[in-house]
């Protein structure tokens, strides 16, 4: 945008000066300014406090050490019978190939869990989609979902 601006303020100029015999040697001093500005926008250098530096390292390696992180998935089904959940997992991979879902065994249930989200509202985006298929799905809470599984989460649907 800056760029832009600053062309067409020399168009004007140029438009001013356009009677001016030193016209072509104006031209080349407006571009090589201007490219000169530009090249120089380009250096910026921070200098970061060392116990600025210090804490967000510590804040960094307190992250790789969390093995479990609090957020969502979509609860497809809960069912006592195990051959129906896997029918379903099974249709559901056909189905939607690019969302992650596993089951857990919580005595009797078995439930069927798909994605891992940060937020509700990241699920509530899927679950619309998947709600065409499974009405009776909405999303859970799942305070056990690894790092990993939340990192690079792009649905194209």
């Amino acid at each position: 945008m800056r760029i832009g601006m600053r062309y067409r303020t020399v168009v004007k100029i140029v438009y001013f000066c356009e009677k001016s015999v030193d016209m072509r040697l104006f031209i080349v001093v407006s571009w090589f300014c201007i490219v000169a500005i530009s090249t120089n926008a380009q250096n910026i250098t921070i200098n970061e406090n060392a116990e600025i530096t210090r804490v967000m390292d510590q804040y960094a390696a307190n992250n790789r050490m969390t093995e479990f992180v609090p957020g969502w998935r979509i609860q497809i089904l809960a069912t006592t019978d195990r051959v129906k959940m896997e029918k379903v997992k099974a249709d559901f991979l056909r189905m939607y190939p690019y969302i992650p879902i596993d089951w857990v065994h919580s005595s009797p249930y078995y439930k069927l869990l798909a994605g891992a989200f940060s937020s509700k509202l990241e699920a509530a985006r899927i679950l619309h989609t998947v709600k065409k298929d499974y009405p009776s799905a909405f999303p859970a809470q799942d305070k056990k979902i690894r790092p990993g599984e939340l990192v690079g989460l792009r649905y194209n649907y």
